[in-house]
């Protein structure tokens, strides 16, 4: 008779929450390569947002989920949703959509790790230790490292620029997601919390591509394949782990994982689409496992 109980078992399973949440974030490079094809930026997350709404609500409703009983409760999940999804996901989408490669956009949203630990010393009240900081320095040269040979084929001038940009508003608005849910709501149900933070989402991400976009989506099988692995992986999935990552430790240390994401993805292009791996992105992969560690130590 098996006589472990839930609680044994989400314990064994706790300590792997970090690799999860690093595997399954990384794909999300991947299912943008797939889907973007076929459908502009914005209609493309307008869609996946619209899909979460209607599957976690329906999940909220049938187990009879709590939801926060106080409006500013609402307030704060719902503002923490709308920069770590709409602001952050919708740079990415867009830096990448207008052609800036995934290792350049990866390596502009890899300061995140160093401004997260700026702002929690200010907003958090978060100590970053010596040690912490070596992490973050060495990480960052190892996800510059694993990126170098893609920055170094992108096209100079006022096109980098253009694009540059959406992929700088990424980066603040998963830094700021960070430290505001942090501080204002680092607990909440993840059934109908999940809910309250895509409702902004979709609502300024459509209204956002009604203007800009022409909203017309292609509906191949590569499309509904990337949506799907994004609504039910990355959405569901690694923005869940996120959440709970942020509720058990501190900003820093969530923050941290996100060296991890860009070397992760490049061996997944590798295994998938045979891109290559030089020797130095090999160095610098090690290098971010290395930050990770002396910044999560």
């Amino acid at each position: 008779m098996n006589t472990t109980s839930p609680a044994t078992t989400a314990r064994w399973f706790t300590p792997l929450y970090p690799l999860f949440f690093v595997v399954l974030w990384s794909t999300g490079f991947i299912g943008a390569k797939f889907g973007l094809p076929d459908a502009e930026p914005l209609t493309f997350l307008s869609l996946r947002y619209g899909a979460v709404l209607v599957l976690m609500g329906a999940l909220a409703l049938l187990t009879r989920a709590p939801w926060p009983r106080s409006p500013r409760q609402w307030l704060h999940i719902g503002m923490s949703g709308l920069l770590v999804h709409a602001v952050y996901l919708g740079g990415v989408f867009i830096a990448i959509g207008h052609g800036l490669p995934a290792g350049v956009t990866a390596l502009v949203v890899g300061l995140q790790p160093v401004l997260t630990a700026l702002g929690a010393g200010a907003f958090l009240g978060e100590r970053v230790r010596t040690t912490q900081w070596a992490g973050l320095a060495t990480g960052f040269a190892g996800v510059g490292l694993v990126v170098a040979h893609k920055v170094i084929s992108v096209t100079t001038g006022g096109a980098l620029w253009a694009m540059l940009v959406p992929a700088v508003l990424a980066l603040l608005g998963i830094t700021a997601g960070t430290l505001y849910q942090k501080r204002f709501c680092p607990t909440f149900d993840l059934r109908t919390g999940s809910v309250i933070q895509f409702v902004p989402s979709l609502a300024a991400t459509w209204l956002l591509a009604s203007q800009t976009e022409t909203m017309q989506v292609h509906w191949t099988g590569a499309f509904v394949f990337a949506l799907a692995w994004l609504v039910l992986v990355l959405s569901l999935g690694a923005v869940s782990l996120l959440n709970v990552l942020i509720r058990q430790g501190s900003a820093v240390n969530v923050a941290s994982l996100f060296y991890l994401t860009p070397p992760t993805t490049a061996l997944i292009a590798w295994a998938l689409f045979g891109e290559t791996l030089t020797g130095l992105a090999l160095v610098g992969m090690g290098l971010a496992v290395f930050g990770v560690w002396l910044a999560r130590k």
